[in-house]
């Protein structure tokens, strides 16, 4: 048993309370094993289910424990979000009967808007503005400064922390003991800030980032909080530019070691296995301790493994984005500039090459560069990543000419 770190004890009895608030809400989200996770990884993995909370996700936590401090003297409550915090914040709006009004960018797709409406009903007024979060969030702040509302930060909260603890006091509860290793995603820093806080050394952790918003690495190299702007915000559950300051103090002594990036490309490799395997539907920030399972496989045999689906606010919209992700990162769908000779036959030739499990899924003529040949968009997917290498061989002895680029993100943007 690992000794428990300064302030645990007070942190624990306010983590522990909040918990048990929590019940008078909503019930502990389950902590399940998953057998072909352990059978894969030889240990015993098992999945903390945010997504199957209220709102899907863990912030209804941190949105309840931060209101209820406040609460009869605050009756006004604000934040800024497009996502998962907006809809935590309108569910706990309506359970307290009291108003919320809810910033989103104006680029917000309807779905969320109409879920967050959902949620709060009569309670929230959402306003849409700005293009991008920046403004969306200051037209927030403005706003509290005007009205005396109270602002509900999404993580920079020692009570919103304090919230998102309780995901911890349940894993502890369920389990009925420690874990070895907890394996979590990491954003803003709230849900880290807070596991980290009540379980202290007593476990092993692996925080995992997206490699296009790596805050908590950059922040632990630099020692302090540092902007990493700009940032892709495919995984917009942990997209988050700055490590908050409140969560940086509890999460400064972690090694950095124990940060895992992981591509925006390779997480959907998780999304799309646990959606055809499993049946789970996860958000991109709900897949990510998942996918890092096999980062650290070499080092969890035979262990107790947590690891945190944080959400499962996904977008069906997105599957076909998701879904061809997933096949390029694994090597099963390749696109190519391909040079074809303009002569009779030259087309029956290349398809002669294909294999029978290999399938044309786009064919485009993009231009004539000359007057003996023309360029040629293709993409092909396969069963197997390996197939590609004797198709390739076959191209080269039969003198095509062709460039891969399906890993050219530029090119990607405007003609995959």
């Amino acid at each position: 048993m690992r000794e428990r770190p300064d302030m645990s004890d007070e942190f624990q009895m306010g983590a522990i309370a909040a918990t048990r608030a929590m019940r008078a809400v909503f019930p502990a989200t389950p902590l399940l094993k998953n057998e072909h996770l352990s059978e894969r990884f030889g240990a015993d993995i098992y999945l903390k289910r945010e997504d199957l909370s209220p709102v899907r996700s863990y912030k209804l936590r941190g949105a309840f424990n931060a209101m209820r401090k406040v609460i009869p003297d605050q009756r006004v409550f604000v934040c800024a979000s497009a996502g998962n915090h907006a809809q935590g914040v309108a569910f706990m709006c309506s359970h307290f009967g009291v108003r919320g009004v809810i910033f989103m960018p104006v680029t917000t797709p309807q779905q969320k808007i109409q879920k967050t409406q959902m949620f709060g009903g009569e309670h929230i007024e959402i306003r849409l503005v700005g293009d991008y979060f920046d403004k969306t969030l200051a037209a927030a702040q403005a706003f509290c400064a005007t009205e005396g509302a109270h602002f509900l930060s999404p993580f920079d909260d020692d009570d919103v922390i304090e919230g998102q603890s309780s995901v911890a006091v349940e894993i502890e509860d369920q389990l009925g003991g420690m874990p070895d290793r907890i394996i979590l995603p990491v954003g803003g820093g709230g849900l880290s800030a807070g596991v980290r806080s009540f379980f202290g050394d007593r476990v092993s952790y692996t925080f995992v980032e997206p490699v296009g918003a790596p805050s908590l690495g950059e922040a632990l190299k630099a020692g302090h909080p540092v902007d990493v702007s700009p940032i892709n915000s495919f995984v917009d559950g942990a997209a988050v530019a700055k490590l908050g300051a409140r969560t940086f103090a509890r999460l400064k002594g972690a090694d950095p070691a124990d940060v895992v990036y992981l591509s925006e490309d390779r997480i959907c490799v998780s999304i799309i296995e646990m959606l055809n395997v499993e049946g789970i539907v996860l958000e991109p920030a709900g897949a990510l301790s998942i996918e890092a399972l096999g980062d650290v496989a070499d080092s969890i045999k035979g262990q107790t493994v947590v690891c945190i689906a944080s959400g499962g606010n996904f977008d069906f919209e997105r599957l076909p984005e998701v879904k061809e992700r997933a096949q390029r990162y694994s090597g099963v769908k390749k696109y190519f500039i391909l040079r074809m000779p303009q002569r009779p036959g030259a087309l029956k030739d290349f398809l002669n090459i294909l294999g029978p499990d290999d399938d044309i899924c786009r064919f485009e003529y993009l231009k004539k560069s000359a007057r003996n040949f023309g360029s040629v968009l293709i993409g092909i997917e396969t069963k197997s990543a390996g197939a590609f290498g004797p198709f390739l061989k076959q191209l080269d002895d039969a003198g095509f000419t062709y460039t891969d680029i399906t890993n050219d993100e530029t090119l990607a943007q405007f003609v995959i």
